[in-house]
């Protein structure tokens, strides 16, 4: 592998209509800190804007970053509106006890499926919940042997990626 890669994730932007909302939601359910807010006005793509910029902590120093516009019209123009589906995700690797205690706060907040779930994928156990912007997030706990999985898989990925695009699709799941 090559040593020129990307340090971390610094952070994944979003938009939201509501930065409160968000903030319970990120802190008090996820357990995410609030660990910066930046009140801007910039002269953008045309236009002046004002904006806050919040940015939700990770332990590795990467961030959830959500951006609020002062005026609607700007909520407008940037705000995508992609169709949801689950596999469009942001995913983070969690302990057991922290997927846990997620969990928990998820079911003490009302979060009820659709909104969250669970699901063994073999190579981890996944926790997921779909944020108030749409969002969705994945909590995952590795397999114990995630280790030697993911060897597995490093060295064989571009013989199953060369066989799936052939036509067999096979599952070379072995861990479910």
């Amino acid at each position: 592998m090559s040593q020129n890669l990307p340090l971390r994730l610094h952070h994944h932007a979003w938009i939201t209509e509501d930065q409160e909302a968000n903030r319970r939601f990120y802190e008090e359910v996820i357990g995410l800190p609030l660990v910066a807010t930046w009140s801007e006005r910039d002269v953008l793509f045309g236009a002046e804007r004002s904006y806050c910029h919040t940015f939700y902590g990770l332990a590795d120093g990467g961030a959830l970053a959500f951006f609020q516009f002062a005026d609607p019209k700007d909520t407008a123009e940037y705000k995508t509106q992609i169709n949801f589906t689950p596999f469009r995700h942001i995913a983070f690797k969690v302990e057991q006890d922290v997927q846990d205690a997620i969990g928990e706060r998820i079911a003490a907040a009302g979060i009820a499926e659709p909104d969250t779930f669970v699901m063994d994928h073999g190579f981890c156990v996944s926790l997921y919940v779909t944020d108030p912007n749409g969002l969705m997030l994945e909590f995952a706990v590795d397999h114990p042997d995630a280790d030697a999985i993911n060897a597995t898989r490093r060295e064989t990925a571009h013989a199953d990626l060369a066989r799936w695009l052939g036509g067999d699709h096979a599952s070379n799941n072995d861990w479910r």
